[in-house]
């Protein structure tokens, strides 16, 4: 996620950094070289094949379709974006919850450890679904915040979040048996484990479910073709203007659709996907505070105005 403080509108026209222009300054350099070469050649076309000159009123209404089509491909975008933020905002809601009932329900120096246990746990939780929607390893950070009993078989499994859930209930299954808890108390710590458990699948779903591969390749040869032609239908009227206007608009589109790509898999590390080690740092900090305990983790570094 890009974290950069608010700028003046000038000094925000020079941004490198926190931009996507790193992305697409080799495309935006191809279409200024097309442009170039269409004025040079401008001259020689209209000499030997005058009735095939383009002009611009056919990519004005090719550039109007194509910005719609753009702008809802990035609306689909935003809305998974969107989707899975209000998940993890939802996973930081419940299991600060889940710690309150915890320490409510299990009061006294006789259960403190079992707390802290039970604390470190759920926060574990959100770390391992973070590098389970991100495909990382886990183990450094589950090995120093899970009991060892339950280490190995949460590392050894393929879905490592729903391990340390089913940890969690049987623990609390067994601190219902020993009467611990009464029944509804039990159903009350059960029920925040089962919201857990839907923010996990729900963002598995997001992550498992990326907007179709056709949609993609569609949208990518479209404009490009759009953007090597244009610069053919501008040098007939503008001149040398053709690659500053062709390469602006060329712009505006590749941008649009690199920044829809980034928000299409909001669970990347790329610049405009989700911080989700900030968010797990976030979780965690805020459910040791509840419990008592101090933090594991640090805060996550800001690098090049992009934070993960």
């Amino acid at each position: 996620m890009i974290v950069r403080p608010r700028l003046h509108w000038f000094p925000l026209l020079f941004v490198w950094r926190g931009s996507v222009l790193p992305q697409i300054s080799g495309r935006l350099l191809l279409i200024f070289a097309v442009s170039v070469g269409s004025v040079l050649g401008r001259d020689w076309w209209m000499q030997h094949y005058p009735d095939s000159a383009l002009s611009i009123p056919p990519f004005t209404l090719m550039g109007i379709a194509l910005a719609i089509f753009l702008g809802f491909r990035n609306s689909v975008s935003y809305e998974r974006f969107w989707e899975a933020r209000k998940q993890w905002g939802l996973l930081l809601i419940v299991a600060r919850n889940l710690v309150i009932k915890l320490c409510a329900l299990l009061p006294g120096r006789e259960h403190e450890a079992l707390r802290h246990e039970l604390t470190r746990a759920i926060a574990a939780f959100a770390f391992a679904l973070k590098h389970q929607l991100r495909g990382s390893d886990p183990a450094a950070d589950l090995s120093v915040r899970l009991p060892p009993e339950w280490c190995d078989a949460v590392l050894a499994g393929r879905f490592p979040a729903q391990l340390i859930l089913a940890a969690l209930a049987r623990r609390l299954a067994a601190l219902r048996r020993d009467g611990a808890l009464a029944e509804m108390e039990w159903l009350a710590l059960g029920g925040d484990l089962d919201r857990l458990g839907e923010v996990a699948g729900a963002c598995e779903r997001i992550a498992n479910t990326p907007i179709p591969y056709t949609y993609r390749v569609l949208m990518n040869r479209t404009i490009v073709i759009y953007c090597l032609l244009l610069p053919v239908g501008l040098t007939t009227t503008l001149g040398w203007l053709t690659p500053l206007i062709a390469t602006f608009v060329a712009y505006t589109f590749l941008a649009l659709e690199t920044v829809g790509e980034q928000l299409e898999e909001p669970f990347g590390t790329e610049a405009n996907d989700l911080a989700l080690d900030a968010l797990c740092h976030t979780i965690e900090t805020t459910t040791c505070e509840l419990a008592g305990l101090a933090p594991l983790g640090q805060v996550p570094p800001v690098k090049g105005f992009v934070l993960t």
